[in-house]
């Protein structure tokens, strides 16, 4: 749940901090007081696109904060994904989130006491807040949504039979435009493949290695410098090691080493600093030796070969003939070459190839059916559940003789869309299977059945958004409930019946209800009133929690404009002694 939500400088909120409560927390207020900027700053925290144009110009930003407390099995999900991502719960295991905006239009998030991606809250938001308004009740109303719905509501077998209808939908559309396409561009597919296999048959000729041309260049370097490498080798030799001829007493450096060494060794009895001196001697003799026979071999390797030259002219001519065409260097040829290898694979369009894929597109066609047709049962016996459900509630919502019926439909073919025969009838296919689903009012008994966009009045819809959002709390979801004045258009009993079924959700969920309802609003564990000051030259407004006399005060208000009438206040404290017997029931 959301314990607490501090806003400042969005709308006409300056600072004001919401202490919430589990169960049912109701919003009320004057029409413009600022209770819409509430929904809104829900919104920004849980990563809702934000607008620059709400900010207020003084402090230049928006800020919205909310401390999270989450139960399991939602808690260990949430917290380790915050984790991951460098976040860190507090000691008592809530969580800190945050969203400012700049009248710039710039957003930051913070989750757990890092920066985080505005993707974060959203991330956060999909797992414990769903939001409900009036835009939701038109989203309702389109046949995507309403399928979305019933799927939602069918349960996670059905998901993970959905989730094997769009793999296999996805595997069958990609080798089927795989063939169309081998089909419908063979010609160009052959000339450019018998441009590939041009240049791979030039290639296989050279047979170019990896890091050759550097190798190529180097020897190259050695042979056309032979002679001047020979006498610099020769010279560094003979300082080191001497010419090894009897009579030529140049000294050289291995014998002076030596004999230095030897000499510090006889006074090292004498002092002990020269016998370590001389120690470091003998180690630089031993390196000087191996320097030695290294420029020993090196001479005894070097080949003035003009033979061997001309051989590494003509290989780097041919590497550099191939650079030319193909790459910059060696390594950029084979590459080129092995993704022309690949390439000619998807260039095929051989007869066997095509027949093999044509073979895998119908199985593949086979198997979308046989699971679109399992997924369609699926969802009839889900929609039968779903129709009964929701009309019980709309029963208890001053709807008595109302029914939803939820209507599983093939999907027509000839909308652009690929089709299939699925129960031995053509019809349209999508990732999401062969269904329309369509809800259905049937407001009286002998009233036509009719589509939700046709047969609903703004307060049927109302209720019948509420009727969908009671199921769905009795099947999971998310633990926090918002909604933001779906009781429009609603009045009388149906209203109270409006108020027991959002405080029938809030026994389970943390509901936030915005309301202009007073019969909503009796049925509240914590009432919260924002109201607005223009005292000053600027309008603002605050929240502040109402309780006993005061919540009277706030109910009369509603009921008749007039916080002060006895009357009023008298019906108002009739209608929450009424609210909370029904509650204790």
């Amino acid at each position: 749940m959301l314990d607490e939500l501090r806003i400042t400088g969005l709308g006409v909120i300056e600072d004001t901090t919401l202490p919430l409560t589990g169960g049912m927390n109701v919003i009320t207020g004057e029409t413009g007081a600022g209770k819409t900027m509430v929904v809104t700053g829900l919104g920004l925290l849980f990563g809702g696109r934000a607008d620059a144009g709400r900010v207020r110009a003084q402090p230049g930003r928006a800020l919205v904060e909310g401390r999270l407390r989450l139960a399991e099995p939602v808690a260990t999900g949430v917290h380790t994904r915050i984790t991951d991502a460098g976040g860190e719960p507090d000691e008592d295991g809530s969580v800190l989130l945050s969203r400012t905006v700049t009248v710039e239009g710039r957003s930051r998030a913070h989750v757990g006491g890092r920066s985080m991606p505005v993707s974060m809250l959203a991330e956060i938001g999909e797992r414990v807040v769903a939001v409900h308004g009036q835009s939701d009740q038109l989203r309702l109303l389109r046949p995507a949504e309403q399928r979305a719905a019933l799927d939602r509501f069918a349960g996670p077998e059905h998901e993970k039979l959905l989730s094997a209808v769009r793999d296999a939908f996805a595997q069958w559309r990609r080798v089927s435009d795989d063939l169309a396409d081998r089909r419908r561009n063979a010609r160009e597919r052959n000339q450019e493949a018998d441009l590939l296999r041009l240049g791979l048959d030039e290639i296989s000729r050279v047979d170019p290695q990896p890091g050759e041309d550097d190798d190529l260049k180097q020897e190259a370097q050695r042979l056309e410098h032979a002679e001047g490498l020979r006498t610099a080798a020769q010279v560094a030799y003979q300082c080191v090691a001497g010419s090894g001829e009897a009579m030529d007493e140049t000294p050289d450096v291995t014998g002076l080493l030596g004999t230095a060494r030897r000499t510090l060794e006889a006074q090292s009895g004498v002092d002990q600093a020269l016998g370590e001196l001389a120690a470091r001697l003998e180690e630089a003799a031993t390196l000087v030796g191996d320097v030695s026979a290294e420029l020993s071999a090196y001479l005894a390797a070097l080949d003035a070969d003009p033979a061997r030259l001309q051989t590494v002219y003509e290989r780097r001519a041919a590497l550099r003939a191939l650079t030319r065409k193909y790459a910059d260097d060696v390594d950029g040829v084979i590459e080129w070459a092995e993704r022309a290898r690949t390439r000619l694979s998807d260039l095929d369009t051989s007869d066997e190839l095509l027949e093999e894929l044509d073979r895998e597109r119908q199985r593949l066609a086979g198997e979308v059916a046989e699971l679109a047709a399992r997924l369609s049962a699926s969802r009839r016996e889900a929609a039968a559940r779903f129709a009964d459900q929701v009309t019980v509630e709309l029963a208890g919502l001053a709807m008595p003789h109302a029914r939803i019926e939820v209507a599983v439909l093939p999907r027509t073919p000839g909308r652009g869309e690929p089709t299939l025969r699925v129960d031995d009838a053509e019809v349209g296919v999508a990732a999401d299977g062969v269904d329309e689903v369509e809800l259905r009012l049937l407001a009286h008994p002998g009233a036509p059945s009719l589509p939700l966009q046709r047969g609903a009045s703004g307060g049927e819809l109302s209720r019948v958004m509420l009727a969908i959002e009671v199921v769905f709390a009795g099947s999971g979801g998310p633990p926090t409930l918002v909604f933001d004045e779906v009781d429009a258009g609603v009045g009388g009993q149906a209203a109270v019946e409006i108020g027991r079924r959002l405080a029938r959700l809030a026994r389970s969920h943390q509901v936030l209800v915005v309301t202009h309802l007073p019969q909503v609003a009796a049925f509240a564990d914590r009432h919260l009133v924002v109201a607005k000051d223009t005292g000053g030259a600027v309008t603002t407004s605050g929240v502040h929690v109402v309780e006993d006399t005061e919540r009277a005060r706030e109910l009369a208000r509603m009921l008749a404009g007039l916080p002060d009438s006895d009357l009023g206040i008298a019906h108002a404290e009739e209608l929450l002694a009424v609210a909370a017997r029904e509650r204790r029931g």
